[in-house]
């Protein structure tokens, strides 16, 4: 069937169109700059964390196969290659540990689609200010998120199986690439529209536990900015691109959106302040019960050999993502499984009384100490934990001593939640034991450099200065 382009046009896009060629960094609240230097803080860590990872090396070779035009620098390596696979690499780099940012009611990672596109396109355009990538960070940042809070108010936004950092990525990172290229509203519109006919991205990666789960965002900044590249030359894209019959939200999610929600508050609320730099290396969805599983053992000085039996309760929606099937969430066959593992999670606090890059490693996950533990662990679904679709839901963990004794925990807020956020201090350490993780792959004086710099990114004339601190 043949749609009319005035279909419903203008379309909810409009006013994020209107943001990215208007919005100057001098109408951002200062809040929303702070921690919007966190998160460009705590991506570069988590790529420089993940450079070394399984995947990375194997993408790395085939973008220095296809070479190309010297663009853009790929993180620690120093590649010098075309813009869209240099922000692909890059992104995946920072996706490859799940240590990146997100927004728990949105179910986004909004740094690794908005943070490599920008850095970039900077180097592609010949630079560009610390202030000009905070505020295409920030609104790359609210445009992926408003896209996945739009779809709140319908059905379980898993049953599709989409992937929503992927699908959303690509959208956003060709908004945030046309603000670099200087587009119009016209060629901005066609940009995303672009980015929309390249959408993709689904989780059975997730439930197979392979790879490609990490290489998601990548192939969204890397569409994102061919996407804005071609509208720049004049090629056309979609315009009814988020409510068209055949827009994003028709098609992904059987018309099931909010367009109240989507722009509710446009450019008086900014969702970086919603956004959640992770305390630990897994899903989201797994940290309350990290949270309560090391209060647990902590509280009480429990000992792993105390332990008989161990009962976590959790939501529907928890149950469903991380808690089955029980014998790969038990026993791990690979980093991706013990990362969406509540389980492994929970064993992982009381068995070590930590959760670090280290205990989701390959060699981590054939630990016997923590096994012990996810033996001796059931998990049971406790509807009064149920949130439905919004947000992360709470965790309860139930631990028996052989003697007898039982002790509980229930968090309903993980650690680094917006209400309870990691400081830039938090951030400064989360970046070293990423270097650390990955062998230093830059120098300790430089990491003291990139530290300094991101946090007066404001004042930096040129982020090529700090992209050269990064190899």
């Amino acid at each position: 069937m043949l749609y009319s382009p005035d279909e419903v046009y203008p379309d909810a896009v409009q006013p994020f169109v209107e943001q990215f060629c208007k919005v100057r960094f001098s109408d951002l609240p200062t809040e929303v700059v702070e921690a919007t230097k966190n998160q460009v803080l705590d991506f570069l860590g988590i790529a420089l964390g993940g450079s070394a990872e399984a995947g990375v090396a194997e993408l790395r070779d085939l973008v220095r196969e296809w070479g190309g035009a010297e663009q853009s620098t790929v993180i620690r390596y120093g590649d010098r290659a075309p813009a869209p696979n240099v922000a692909q690499l890059n992104a995946t780099m920072a996706h490859a540990l799940d240590f990146d940012d997100v927004h728990e009611d949105a179910i986004m990672h909004p740094g690794v689609v908005a943070i490599p596109t920008a850095l970039a396109m900077g180097e592609y355009v010949g630079g560009i200010s610390g202030q000009e990538l905070i505020t295409c960070v920030v609104l790359g940042t609210d445009f992926i998120c408003r896209l996945g809070l739009a779809t709140r108010p319908g059905e379980n936004i898993h049953k599709y199986g989409w992937h929503l950092t992927s699908i959303y990525g690509f959208l956003a990172a060709a908004a945030v690439a046309g603000r670099i290229l200087g587009l119009d509203s016209d060629r901005l519109t066609s940009a995303i529209g672009i980015g929309y006919h390249q959408s993709a991205g689904n989780g059975q990666a997730v439930k197979d536990g392979v790879l490609t789960k990490r290489l998601g965002p990548g192939f969204a900044v890397r569409g994102g900015i061919v996407a804005a590249l071609l509208a720049k030359r004049g090629v056309t894209g979609a315009r009814n691109i988020l409510e068209g019959r055949a827009g994003m939200y028709h098609v992904y999610h059987g018309a099931s959106f909010s367009r109240e929600i989507l722009l509710a508050e446009i450019g008086e609320r900014f969702e970086t302040m919603n956004v959640s730099i992770k305390p630990y290396p897994c899903c989201r969805g797994v940290h309350a019960f990290i949270d309560a599983g090391l209060a647990v053992a902590t509280k009480h000085n429990l000992r792993p050999e105390d332990i008989e039996r161990v009962l976590i309760n959790c939501g529907q929606g928890t149950y469903f993502l991380l808690a089955t099937p029980l014998e790969t969430k038990s026993r791990p066959t690979n980093p991706v499984d013990s990362q969406f593992s509540i389980i492994w999670g929970v064993a992982t606090a009381l068995a070590r009384r930590r959760a670090t890059l280290a205990d989701f490693s390959i060699e981590a996950i054939k630990s016997p100490d923590i096994l012990d533990i996810t033996a001796k662990t059931t998990v049971e679904v406790d509807h009064s934990l149920d949130r439905g679709d919004v947000g992360i839901e709470p965790a309860r963990v139930t631990v028996t001593t052989k003697s007898g004794t039982v002790y509980t925990e229930q968090v309903d807020q993980p650690t680094g939640t917006p209400s309870r956020p990691l400081s830039f201090e938090d951030v400064v350490k989360k970046f070293k034991s990423c270097l650390a993780h990955a062998g230093y792959p830059i120098s300790e004086a430089r990491a003291d450099e990139v530290i300094e710099r991101v946090s007066r990114l404001d004042d930096l004339a040129d982020i090529t200065e700090l992209v050269r601190l990064l190899v």
